[in-house]
């Protein structure tokens, strides 16, 4: 029993001074580490940054300098860090070659925080959806389509693909397009589809509509309408104006040529 006494006196003699070290190292690293993210985030708010990278670059902040203290108090207990380390990078690996797609999707949710291509409440086109951004997540982000329907894209392909963004600049134009018979006055035509445009209230005068003849068809005289609104009235104008053409068109007796089937009879 003297001997097993010896022997536990000798190790708390060895490594207590360690274990205290290490003790308060992880104490007061975690208090200075929550100190330097609070005041990260103070600077981020101040600086405008948007609010959820705000978040995304405090949690990653956060998380690498616990990862370093973790790694400081191993190293005063006594523990190679050498052989820790090269363990943390095999570990590392393969949790990387697991997870490369959601490793992808995180990438691509930073950069879209970053560069900032669109924003909550945008009106945006990529991979194949189009939608009103509802939430930009770290490996998602969330669109609501014209139909009231969710649409979930990964970050990754988001942010490696082609992206129209029809809110950005303020102002859309819409582009129709109407057909009238090779009988009709072009230049009656084009004042009643320009008395269209100008009569709706939600068509800009700057810029200003255009009506001009496109192409001279198989059947038809097709005029390119274009009339430039404000992006949240751009359903409205698109299909008001379809609808009012043909009543002008009607009222003008100017015929909106359609395809005429010919039946051909054999004698015999």
């Amino acid at each position: 029993m003297e001997k097993y006494w010896n022997n536990i006196q000798d190790l708390l003699v060895e490594y207590a001074p360690k274990v205290l070290t290490a003790l308060a190292i992880l104490i007061v690293g975690l208090f200075i580490i929550k100190f330097i993210v609070k005041a990260a985030k103070k600077i981020m708010k101040k600086q405008d940054v948007d609010i959820t990278l705000q978040k995304f670059l405090a949690d990653l902040l956060g998380w690498a300098l616990k990862a370093l203290l973790f790694v400081t108090v191993v190293s005063k207990l006594g523990v190679a860090t050498t052989s820790f380390a090269a363990i943390i990078g095999a570990a590392g690996l393969a949790v990387g070659l697991a997870l490369q797609g959601s490793l992808s999707n995180f990438a691509g949710g930073a950069l879209i925080m970053i560069f900032k291509p669109f924003k909550v409440g945008d009106l945006i086109e990529a991979q194949g959806v189009t939608g009103v951004v509802k939430e930009i997540q770290i490996f998602t982000t969330h669109l609501n389509t014209p139909g009231n329907k969710l649409a979930i894209i990964p970050n990754g392909a988001l942010s490696n693909g082609n992206i129209i963004n029809y809110t950005a600049e303020g102002k859309l134009r819409v582009d129709l397009t109407f057909g009238v018979s090779y009988d009709a006055d072009i230049k009656q035509t084009k004042e009643i589809l320009m008395e269209v445009l100008t009569s709706n209230p939600k068509v800009l005068q700057d810029p200003a509509p255009s009506v001009n003849v496109s192409e001279l068809a198989d059947s038809s005289v097709n005029f390119a309408v274009r009339p430039w609104v404000n992006t949240a009235d751009y359903w409205d104008v698109y299909f008001g104006t379809t609808e009012n053409v043909k009543l002008a068109l009607d009222k003008a007796g100017i015929e909106i040529p359609y395809p005429h089937s010919v039946e051909i009879q054999k004698e015999g």
